[in-house]
């Protein structure tokens, strides 16, 4: 038996229609192909058509017959949002740090001392599988009261072959029990282990020599990311566990010019990695050299905001034919939120981002991120029927009434979760 469902007299559907074959740049950010009075017909799990109630009718009576139907008025309906860059799956808060910073510390002095990463990596290393699962299927739950409809997943709180491997068996057993879809990421070299920090080479073989075969062999991630910073991964080393996993089948991902201009968004260009995420201090060549590669680049605003750190500087980005994309960067120690709505106002607020532009980075773009842009990011016939509808007239309201969560109804597969 076939299921139909029917969304209908939406104010607005934006459609993202277009956009599919390559991201969107400069002033196709800000062409988000609305469908003003529109409907969506959604058949097993699909997209089957986007119109005018009148076409819809004419064409596919039969179906719209048999439909669930699902009335919009007033509402605006978009793709189901997108989280290009998440630390999903971890045990442990860290909200003493939070205080620390209040109080004049600096993340970098934090985490040198044997807190940030280190701390979670302690949390997550006594955490058990069904803790860790548990934990972040409550964070999906979350994400999707909030529009999100996909997320992509890093592993990076291991640091070690065996807790690195279990970080990602959970995100994968997550993805096959929870309705969201996750992309998983490897990230062994998220930081170097506090008792190996003066002498790192071994622990970059061990992520070279042992743990990328291994997760490759496995099939437990897509992609394989490094943290390029001073005092972390130097660019030498970065470059050669990138390269590592290029030999492996793993796609380039890049923490790039967070804390310092340090050559990230220029490596992550010559390695050919399909995105380089935070860049709040990325150089103006690096730039160039992304907009030349059409290297996506991921901003992740939340983290300066909860840093109290300068901002990404998006609109020198846009304007260069840099692809962005915008993500949570959800984790315990830089950006524990999971609203990607207020992320989507701090793009606009922060970032001289335009509302078209953020919307787009929060759909089409973040599909390119994660290389899924086939499937979802945008409302076109025969992609997966992952939707949010918002209950504000127009797509201008959020961006507008910041801070809140603007979600009605959240269609996932065609299935209604929220």
């Amino acid at each position: 038996m076939t299921s139909s469902l029917l969304i209908k007299n939406a104010s607005q559907v934006v459609t993202m229609a277009g956009l599919t074959e390559k991201p969107a740049k400069q002033e196709a950010m800000r062409e988000l192909n609305i469908i003003e009075n529109g409907n969506v017909l959604v058949q097993d799990g699909k997209i089957k058509a986007v119109g005018k109630q009148e076409e819809l009718e004419q064409q596919y009576q039969d179906v719209i017959a048999e439909a669930e139907v699902l009335d919009a008025t007033g509402k605006t309906v978009t793709p189901g949002l997108i989280d290009p860059h998440t630390h999903l799956v971890h045990a442990g808060t860290r909200e003493n740090e939070y205080a620390m910073r209040l109080k004049g510390q600096s993340y970098m002095e934090i985490m040198n001392a044997g807190g940030g990463i280190h701390a979670t990596t302690r949390a997550t290393r006594e955490a058990d599988f069904d803790q860790l699962y548990d934990e972040s299927k409550q964070r999906l739950d979350t994400f999707f009261q909030y529009g999100v409809t996909t997320v992509e997943a890093k592993s990076g709180y291991g640091l070690s072959l065996e807790h690195e491997l279990k970080q990602l068996a959970v995100a994968n057993k997550l993805n096959q029990d929870h309705a969201m879809d996750i992309v998983s990421t490897f990230m062994g070299a998220h930081a170097v282990p506090v008792d190996e920090r003066d002498n790192p080479e071994p622990f970059v073989s061990r992520v070279i020599d042992e743990m990328i075969p291994e997760v490759a062999g496995k099939k437990l991630a897509k992609f394989n990311d490094v943290f390029c910073e001073r005092g972390v991964f130097t660019p030498n080393q970065s470059r050669r566990i990138l390269e590592a996993g290029k030999e492996y089948g793993l796609v380039p991902k890049i923490h790039a010019d967070e804390i310092e201009p340090y050559g990230g968004a220029e490596l992550a260009a010559e390695v050919g990695a399909i995105s380089a995420d935070h860049l709040l201090k990325a150089s103006d060549e690096g730039i160039r050299k992304m907009a030349d590669n059409d290297v996506m680049g991921v901003l992740l605003p939340g983290t300066a905001f909860f840093l109290m750190a300068e901002y990404a500087n998006a609109r020198k980005m846009i304007d260069g034919g840099v692809p962005v994309a915008l993500s949570t960067d959800a984790n315990p120690g830089s950006s524990p939120t999971l609203s990607l709505q207020f992320i989507m106002n701090l793009g606009c607020l922060k970032m001289g981002m335009t509302p078209e532009e953020v919307l787009t980075a929060a759909t089409i773009n973040a599909a390119h991120a994660i290389d899924c842009a086939d499937r979802i990011g945008s409302l076109e016939v025969g992609k997966q029927a992952d939707l949010a509808i918002f209950d504000v007239p127009n797509y201008l309201m959020l961006s507008y009434n910041y801070g809140m969560n603007h979600i009605d109804t959240v269609v996932k597969k065609g299935e209604t979760v929220v």
